[in-house]
């Protein structure tokens, strides 16, 4: 088990967390919803030691203390919303990366079958020897989920994992998710805007708003229009799909006649 214990995140006189308390458990897909700036990716960045912060983090009995990162993220597979980079290596090479502890001079057979494997999971085999420089941003963001998986990690952190992907790519990447996480019972938080998405893929979602955690559950309970007009000020109809699973229809405001 994750937990947040009274955390609380500052930017100056700014608060995005204010004394959150919070429980993540294994198995499950856990999705942080919220406004622009509402503290969503600063939450994953605190649980992966990237930005200060006051309250306890902990997991498993270990605490995060700040001389022992290397420790403490060992377990962990952080994937930040920017995947910029100009490094002058291959996609393989760059998911390679994800297991920076297990190279050496010669690659085993068997982490290259894996990497190689991973690519070919998400459709994206044919990159493996372009630079990673020159993919697109939705090509960089397959071959960073690659990496994050290689790293066989215990807690997966992503930040808007899909924003750069297709519908296709979208579906693809979050059903892996979602395998991954049920398959080797991770615990999986992340970041999406897309609150249909969100439903469909989350075993529960949380709703920060000022600081805090004004919902959480599963998405048939959270995803009511009441709770999500509060949370984003706008009018919305909250339709059900043929699954039984809310689908979100923001409507545009009407403008004022001539």
């Amino acid at each position: 088990m994750l937990k947040l214990d009274r955390l609380t995140i500052q930017y100056g006189d700014f608060s995005v967390a204010k004394a959150v308390d919070a429980q993540f458990e294994a198995g499950n897909i856990y999705t942080i919803l919220g406004v622009n700036g509402a503290g969503k990716s600063s939450l994953l960045k605190a649980v992966f030691g990237a930005i200060e912060f006051s309250g306890t983090i902990s997991y498993e009995g270990k605490t995060q203390r700040k001389g022992h990162l290397n420790t403490w993220r060992k377990d962990i597979a952080y994937m930040p919303q920017d995947s910029n980079t100009d490094a002058d290596l291959t996609t393989l090479e760059v998911v390679l990366l994800g297991r920076m502890d297990a190279l050496s001079r010669r690659i085993s057979d068997d982490l290259l079958h894996e990497a190689v494997a991973l690519l070919a999971e998400l459709n994206i085999s044919h990159l493996a020897h372009r630079p990673i420089s020159a993919l697109s941003g939705g090509q960089r963001q397959l071959a960073m989920f690659a990496q994050a998986l290689l790293r066989r990690p215990k807690i997966l952190l992503l930040d808007e994992p899909v924003s750069a992907l297709d519908m296709a790519h979208q579906i693809n990447l979050l059903d892996k998710v979602s395998h991954y996480t049920k398959q080797h019972q991770l615990i999986c938080i992340m970041v999406l805007h897309d609150l249909s998405l969100a439903a469909q893929f989350s075993d529960e979602v949380l709703l920060l708003a000022d600081g805090n955690i004004t919902a959480q559950g599963m998405p048939s309970n959270v995803m009511r229009s009441e709770i999500l007009r509060q949370v984003y000020h706008v009018d919305i109809e909250i339709l059900t799909s043929h699954r039984g699973l809310p689908v979100i229809h923001p409507y545009r405001k009407r403008l004022a006649s001539a």
